[in-house]
């Protein structure tokens, strides 16, 4: 299948360039297939840059897909290009119609500093999420996003000393799991934030039944974890990325002086070692949505 794109947008160069099917929204009309809609609330500094992180795992399915960009009407996109922003991107309410949509993926944002309440658009995000856990098949939460679904299930984030960074190890704890059962035992992610959650507030939240926890790292913590209505899944971190998005943030890292460079990845010969990870994560949950939209169709 393929994604739907217009002819218009910018990263349709990388889309043919990586091997990814697309066409056109008058072409995908005309086929006797409904696509998966699914939203993407970008909350990322230099969002359209970012954008391509996301649209080549989702490219890769055998489903059709029909990616929906979202803004917040309460953010301000300072780092971002405000005619792309305008063109491209809709409101919330403006995406569920006619129709809500299938999955909902919200990605990551760089406030781990602030406690949410201090975030200027906390209330509408809360709003979004709490609406998507009611009508959509499944909210993906990733880095800061997962943070703020931890805590409207009752875990905070604990703040580092020094930025986590780098490709960590992590282990699959719920073998034959339908988001995590092919995934292999243990695998790599990128990690690149400044806070955590602590393992005995996830194991509690475990024990009385708010979360159930899928993945597990010495120094990552549990990175990976879901509701037990298999309505939100979160990964706290960077799946999406690739090795020159990780290089990237090195390199603004080392500009501002206040980060020590990524572990385990070597920047004279960067690798994507989480690449199986990241295709069969995004894969199994598209299908995930998909089956649950079945249902509900």
């Amino acid at each position: 299948m393929a994604l739907i794109l217009p002819r218009s947008y910018h990263k349709i160069a990388a889309v043919e360039k990586n091997r990814i099917s697309w066409i056109e929204p008058e072409l995908a009309e005309r086929q006797d297939i409904r696509p998966l809609r699914i939203g993407i609330l970008n909350i990322m500094p230099l969002g359209k840059q970012y954008e391509f992180n996301l649209l080549h795992p989702l490219g890769l399915s055998p489903l059709q897909i029909e990616p929906i960009w979202i803004r917040l009407r309460s953010h301000s996109y300072k780092t971002w290009d405000l005619a792309h922003l305008d063109n491209l991107y809709v409101s919330w309410e403006e995406a569920m119609e006619p129709n809500p949509l299938d999955g909902l993926i919200i990605t990551g944002a760089p406030v781990e500093h602030l406690p949410f309440e201090e975030v200027n658009y906390w209330q509408e995000l809360v709003k979004i999420i709490e609406e998507a856990r009611q009508n959509c098949a499944n909210t993906l939460g990733l880095c800061w996003a997962g943070f703020a679904m931890a805590y409207l299930q009752g875990v905070d984030k604990k703040s580092f000393s020094k930025k986590l960074f780098g490709v960590f190890p992590m282990r699959s704890l719920v073998p034959g799991h339908a988001l995590m059962g092919t995934q292999d035992d243990r695998f790599v992610c990128p990690q690149s934030r400044h806070a955590g959650l602590p393992d005995g507030a996830m194991e509690a939240a475990q024990r009385q039944g708010r979360l159930r926890l899928l993945a597990h790292g010495e120094k990552v913590g549990y990175t990976i974890f879901e509701t037990t209505d298999q309505r939100q899944l979160v990964h706290l971190g960077h799946p999406e990325y690739n090795a020159g998005r990780l290089l990237t943030e090195m390199e603004r890292d080392q500009a501002r002086g206040d980060v020590q460079p990524p572990e385990n990845f070597d920047p004279d010969s960067p690798l994507t070692l989480w690449r199986s990870h990241r295709n069969l994560l995004f894969q199994h949950w598209l299908w995930f949505c998909y089956q649950r939209v079945s249902l509900r169709d």
